[in-house]
C-alpha cells in the first residue's frame, strides 16, 4: 500500500510539472472550464436559495385560502361564506382579506394593496414599500394619488410610513391601506372580501377540510399552502431549467473542445509519452499520468468556479442571472439571499462537470499510450 501511494505521488508530481511546461494552453482550458462551472453553479445555487427563501416566507401563510370562482375566474367572495366554513368541524378561525392590484401608468408597475390585520391606519393614509418609495420618490409625509377604478376620480393619500428594508422581499411593491379607503378606491361594497383564510386545528386534516369546503360551497376553490409551495418550486425550476439548458450547450461545446485537444496530442506530448514508455513506463502508468493531469485541471477549475458562483449569488446578489430567475419587474426588491448550499448540489455539479471532462481526456490518452514508442520518437 505504501509503495502504491508513493508511486501515485511521484506520478502526480510529474503530472503537475508537465502541466506547467504547457501552462499557456492549460490556463486557457482552465479559464473556459471555470466559466462553465461558474455558470451552472450560479444557476443551481440561485434557484435553491430562492426556493429556500420562499419556503421560509410561506411557512407563515394560512393553511387554506378560499376563493370564489365565477366562470373559472377569481371573484369577490361574500362574507357569509366565512360563517359556513367556520361551522366545519376542525376549523379554528376564518378571516376575510381585502387585497388587490393597482397599475400605475406613471412608472408602468403594479402595486399590491392590502388591508392589514395588525397595522392600524387612519383613513386617507397609507404605508408604502421600499420599491414604491424609490420609484415614486415619496417618503413619510408625502402625498400619493390614485385614480378610482369605478369612476375615474382621484383619491389622495398621505404616506405615514415606509416599510422596513428588511422586509423588501415581501413588501417592495406593497401598499397598506385602511378598509374604507380600499373599498372606495376599488368600488367594493360591504359584505364582500377578496378571499378568506382558514386556520385548521389539526394539520393532518387540511386536505379533508378543503374537500368539505368544496362540498359545502361548490363555487369556491380552496388553495392549500403546500400547493403554493409546489407552484413556487415549479416556477423557479422552470426558469432555472431554461438557463441551464443554454449553459449545457456551452458545456457540451467545451467537452467537444477538450476531446479534440486530448485526441490531437501535440508532437511534443507524443514524444514525451514515447520517452516515458521507452524508459520503462507501462501503458497503465501513462494513463494514470493523464488522469492526474485531467483531475488537476478539473478540480482546480471546479473549486474556483464554485467559489466564484458563491460570491456571485450570495455576496453580489446575482447581477447576471437575477432577471432570468426572478422575472421582470420595475419594483425589484434590493435584498441579499441567505447563503444556502447542500452536499447534494455540490455532488450534482461535480458529476456534470468533473466526471465528463476526466473521461474525455483519459480515452484519447489511452490510444496515444498504445503507440509504439520507437515510432513516436522517430516522428
Amino acid at each position: 500500500m505504501k509503495t502504491f501511494i508513493e508511486k501515485q505521488r511521484n506520478i502526480l508530481d510529474f503530472a503537475l510539472a508537465s502541466l506547467l511546461r504547457r501552462k499557456g494552453k492549460n490556463l486557457a482550458l482552465a479559464a473556459v472550464y471555470t466559466l462553465i462551472v461558474f455558470g451552472l453553479g450560479s444557476a443551481m445555487f440561485f434557484t435553491q436559495a430562492l426556493k429556500k427563501e420562499a419556503a421560509i416566507i410561506l411557512k407563515e401563510t394560512p393553511e387554506i385560502i378560499v376563493q370564489k370562482l365565477v366562470a373559472g375566474r377569481h371573484d369577490l367572495i361574500p362574507l357569509s361564506y366565512a360563517d359556513k366554513i367556520g361551522k366545519i368541524r376542525g376549523v379554528g378561525a376564518v378571516q376575510a382579506r381585502l387585497w388587490g392590484y393597482y397599475y400605475d401608468p406613471g412608472v408602468r408597475a403594479n402595486y399590491t394593496l392590502l388591508v392589514p390585520e395588525d397595522y392600524t391606519l387612519a383613513e386617507q393614509s397609507i404605508a408604502v414599500g421600499e420599491g414604491i418609495s424609490r420609484v415614486r420618490q415619496v417618503s413619510k409625509g408625502s402625498l400619493l394619488s390614485f385614480i378610482r377604478a369605478h369612476d375615474g376620480r382621484y383619491l389622495h393619500f398621505r404616506v405615514t410610513g415606509v416599510l422596513s428594508q428588511e422586509s423588501a422581499l415581501l413588501s417592495s411593491d406593497l401598499i397598506l391601506i385602511s378598509e374604507p379607503d380600499f373599498r372606495r378606491l376599488f368600488g367594493i361594497p360591504g359584505g364582500y372580501a377578496t378571499d378568506l383564510t382558514v386556520q385548521v386545528l389539526n394539520k393532518k386534516e387540511i386536505p379533508t377540510i378543503a374537500t368539505k369546503i368544496t362540498q359545502i360551497l361548490p363555487d369556491s376553490r380552496p388553495i392549500l399552502r403546500d400547493e403554493i409551495l409546489r407552484t413556487y418550486d415549479a416556477v423557479f425550476d422552470w426558469r432555472a431549467g431554461i438557463l441551464i439548458v443554454v449553459l449545457m450547450g456551452a458545456a457540451l461545446a467545451f467537452l467537444i473542445f477538450a476531446w479534440d485537444k486530448a485526441a490531437g496530442l501535440s508532437g511534443e506530448e507524443k514524444r514525451e509519452i514515447g520517452i516515458l514508455k521507452a524508459v520503462g513506463w507501462e501503458t497503465g502508468d501513462v494513463i494514470q499520468l493523464k488522469f492526474w493531469e485531467g483531475l488537476a485541471v478539473s478540480l482546480s477549475s471546479f473549486l474556483l468556479g464554485v467559489i466564484l458562483a458563491y460570491i456571485h449569488i450570495f455576496l453580489a446578489s446575482a447581477p447576471l442571472f437575477a432577471p432570468v430567475i426572478k422575472g421582470w419587474s420595475i419594483l425589484y426588491p434590493d435584498f441579499r439571499l441567505t447563503p444556502f448550499l447542500s452536499l447534494y448540489q455540490i455532488a450534482i455539479l461535480f458529476f456534470f462537470t468533473v466526471v465528463p471532462y476526466t473521461v474525455v481526456t483519459i480515452v484519447p490518452s489511452w490510444r496515444a499510450a498504445t503507440i509504439d514508442p520507437d515510432l513516436v520518437m522517430r516522428a
